[in-house]
């Protein structure tokens, strides 16, 4: 058995590019504080497919959808880097195929409510994603009733823009509708 020797102080941009790849846990960086949580599972992973699906079709081509992905929300010491579950993007950032998106790239993120992440995505993720100026975010909530919870950003502060748990629509940050029915498997 191996061990790991996890940091013992708050990373850097450069340490966390160093980290080995472990693709068997989802890691976040909050403030310079490695943080771990367990891969999604099955019903959240189908989610995120079928919501790419459904997003994809309305949006114009100069934006696309990228699923898990790193995005830096803040990038001065200690950084704070997410792994949202999806994000609507310029399709032009991917054109130098970066390893990672910056927060004023973001139109649109989406998180999953998975177990124990709740207050993450309702409380801190929402704060930290206004903090860096990303227009928009949505809360996907799969307990029954299964919803969507979307934000705008309004000066400076992210207020209500929908909470459904049938049809979402919205006009930012393009005009989209989801079913949010069609979303569960």
């Amino acid at each position: 058995m191996s061990t790991v020797m996890w940091p013992d102080h708050l990373l850097s941009l450069a340490e966390w590019d160093a980290l080995p790849e472990d693709n068997s846990r989802r890691y976040e960086l909050a403030e310079g504080v490695l943080q771990v949580s367990p891969r999604p599972l099955w019903n959240h992973q189908r989610v995120i497919a079928r919501l790419i699906t459904r997003l994809e079709t309305q949006l114009p081509a100069h934006l696309v959808v990228q699923p898990e992905y790193e995005l830096v929300v803040f990038d001065t010491f200690p950084p704070t880097i997410r792994i949202p579950d999806l994000m609507v993007v310029p399709a032009a950032l991917g054109e130098d195929n970066p390893p990672r998106a910056y927060a004023k790239d973001a139109l649109l993120v989406v998180e999953i409510i998975s177990p124990g992440s709740r207050r993450m995505d309702r409380m801190t993720k929402l704060n930290e994603y206004a903090e860096a100026g990303i227009p928009d975010y949505w809360i996907v909530d799969l307990d029954a009733p299964v919803s969507i919870t979307a934000f705008q950003l309004i000066n400076g502060d992210y207020e209500l823009n929908a909470e459904v748990e049938d049809v979402l629509s919205v006009t930012t940050p393009v005009p989209l509708t989801v079913n949010v029915r069609d979303l569960v498997p």
